[in-house]
């Protein structure tokens, strides 16, 4: 399936993902999703559900992907899942200077630890090869756990003393990002950094929009962004957990496993959905709660396990995690008790 990206008669936009793993597998597969859905919708209608309403349509979209990996068998996995795109999808093993010297978007999905070396790399074959880095005047948009702009753009220009005096606007604009993995279904829950010079029109249309494709989006400072990384891309597994042992619970007095997995995981959409929908969680669980019943009984026993301040625990503690990784300290976890 091929993509126009155009409605004016330009040529439409590439946008190349380096590390395309989990996180970049997801993200590529919502924008293709929803791609693939505008061709019979018309421009301006979001074909997400759960899209942030207002949108500024860009003039230009994205019509062309690379997906940059070193494994071959990630190659072999990524041809299988983007099979009904091969038009518009070229998978590349080991030629991350040739994906973004194609690219108008590059989208880092690396590990942390490795943005380093990965940017360092195509910065000094660029100027090796073509005398100036590929990614001048390009969006690069980082989705890399606590990995800070300021810390891309040090990367991009610290070792490099005739870009110190470079003009904004011949600079690569670095965004960060922070999604999540139900970004394949377009349920994301996308935090962007509010950059600290605005970006170029072009630029922060098709950042809102690539994110709007994959869910709902919010602009919030970079200072909040570790704690965004855990309650937004780790609150998934959270959620999964609670969700499961819900599951457990109703197998344990003797409800099907299959059964019980999507009573639970129906029923906490139910809840999310009140909440969405403007209800205040304590208003919900209050009126469930009627007096001498099942469900206050069941509240009270979470109380006495003190499963708030647990799960609160966690997200800061995943706050902290996200903000050594950025800095490059491994092992963390093994060293935080």
């Amino acid at each position: 399936m091929a993509f126009n990206g155009s409605e004016n008669g330009q040529t439409g936009l590439t946008l190349t993902v380096l590390g395309c793993g989990t996180m970049g597998k997801a993200i590529l597969t919502g924008i293709l999703s929803s791609l693939a859905e505008m061709k019979s919708s018309p421009p301006g209608t979001s074909t997400s559900g759960s899209s942030t309403p207002a949108e500024e349509w860009p003039s230009r979209l994205p019509s062309r992907f690379i997906a940059c990996v070193r494994r071959p068998e990630t190659v072999k996995n990524l041809r299988k899942t983007f099979a009904a795109y091969e038009s518009a999808v070229t998978i590349l093993q080991n030629e991350n200077l040739r994906g973004v010297k194609e690219a108008d978007i590059v989208l880092l999905c690396c590990k942390p630890q490795l943005v380093s070396t990965i940017l360092g790399e195509i910065e000094e074959s660029s100027k090796n090869l073509f005398g100036k880095s590929l990614l001048q005047k390009k969006l690069l948009i980082s989705i890399c756990a606590g990995t800070t702009a300021a810390q891309i753009e040090e990367i991009l220009y610290a070792p490099f003393s005739d870009r110190k005096d470079q003009k904004l606007e011949e600079r690569c604009r670095v965004v960060r990002a922070m999604p999540n993995t139900a970004s394949s279904i377009r349920e994301s829950m996308t935090v962007i950094a509010t950059p600290n010079t605005p970006l170029p029109p072009w630029m922060s249309s098709i950042t809102t929009w690539i994110f709007n494709r994959i869910g709902r989006v919010v602009y919030l400072p970079p200072s909040v962004m570790d704690a965004s990384t855990a309650l937004c891309g780790a609150g998934v597994a959270f959620y999964a957990l609670v969700l499961e042992a819900m599951a457990d619970g109703g197998v344990a007095m003797g409800l099907p496993r299959e059964e019980a997995q999507l009573m639970a995981a129906q029923t906490m959409r139910g809840a999310s959905g009140l909440v969405l929908a403007g209800e205040h969680p304590a208003y919900v669980r209050e009126k469930v709660a009627t007096p001498g019943g099942c469900t206050i009984g069941g509240l009270l026993v979470l109380e006495e396990g003190t499963v708030r301040g647990t799960v609160a625990r966690a997200v800061r503690e995943a706050t902290v995690v996200a903000s050594q990784l950025g800095k490059g300290v491994e092992g963390v976890n093994g060293t935080r008790f």
